[in-house]
């Protein structure tokens, strides 16, 4: 399958995002392009630093291989693998790419939709801090992940905290210093609309923890009815 993202998540333009990978002291918002909507503050530090608790509870219960999707500079990767998992992760963006593979942490610089290794052997898949929103097209998306996962393998997804929130449209990263990303498609989705997304998966657990809001979906090829 290959169904390239033509926009990515805070590159082009001043490279807001490039500039907090490399340490710049800056904070940053998602801000709708077409809209006078004030823009959402993204949580770099946290991002950008090790896995706290509910990160790694995220990790209870899944197996190996374990691929995170747009997994930036690494922190689940490092927090997957010191549990004892067999844990790569996949980036287009070059900086978040750099970044991982300085720590020693094994990226793959590639779009999800691009030919990947084990397609269809992938025991555990993650879609965190929003990365749900990679391409502007959740159902597209979660084929993907339907495509890359063996028979009876996990996909967790952190959705937003609104679980009614459904939408997509075109967004900036804008630093605090005032620069902006280029234009990219995205979509902001809560847990409704994910579970409406999902039907090739089993919904095995739904739970929200420290204002975070997580699915955890099993792709069950042989059939089975979704608990929703």
């Amino acid at each position: 399958m290959s169904t390239p993202v033509v926009a990515r998540f805070g590159s082009g333009g001043a490279e807001p995002w490039a500039d907090a990978l490399r340490g710049a002291a800056v904070s940053l918002e998602l801000v709708p392009t077409a809209s006078a909507q004030r823009g959402e503050r993204l949580d770099v530090q946290r991002w950008t630093t090790g896995a706290d608790a509910t990160d790694r509870a995220v990790l209870h219960g899944l197996a190996s291989p374990l691929l995170d999707i747009g997994s930036g500079p690494g922190r689940m990767i490092r927090a997957a693998i010191a549990a004892g998992l067999d844990a790569y992760g996949v980036d287009a963006d070059a900086a978040a790419v750099r970044a991982a593979r300085a720590a020693g942490l094994p990226v793959l610089d590639a779009d999800v939709f691009d030919a990947l290794p084990l397609t269809g052997e992938w025991s555990s898949l993650l879609l965190l801090d929003g990365n749900i929103g990679i391409g502007g097209d959740v159902p597209a998306l979660l084929a993907r992940c339907a495509e890359l996962l063996r028979d009876g393998g996990a996909l967790v997804v952190e959705t937003d905290p609104d679980p009614a929130r459904d939408e997509v449209a075109e967004y900036r990263v804008r630093a605090s210093h005032g620069g902006e990303s280029d234009p990219f498609p995205w979509s902001r989705v809560g847990r409704r609309a994910l579970l409406r997304a999902a039907r090739e998966f089993v919904v095995e657990r739904v739970w929200e923890t420290e204002g975070r809001s997580f699915v955890r979906l099993r792709i069950t090829r042989s059939g089975g009815a979704a608990a929703r």
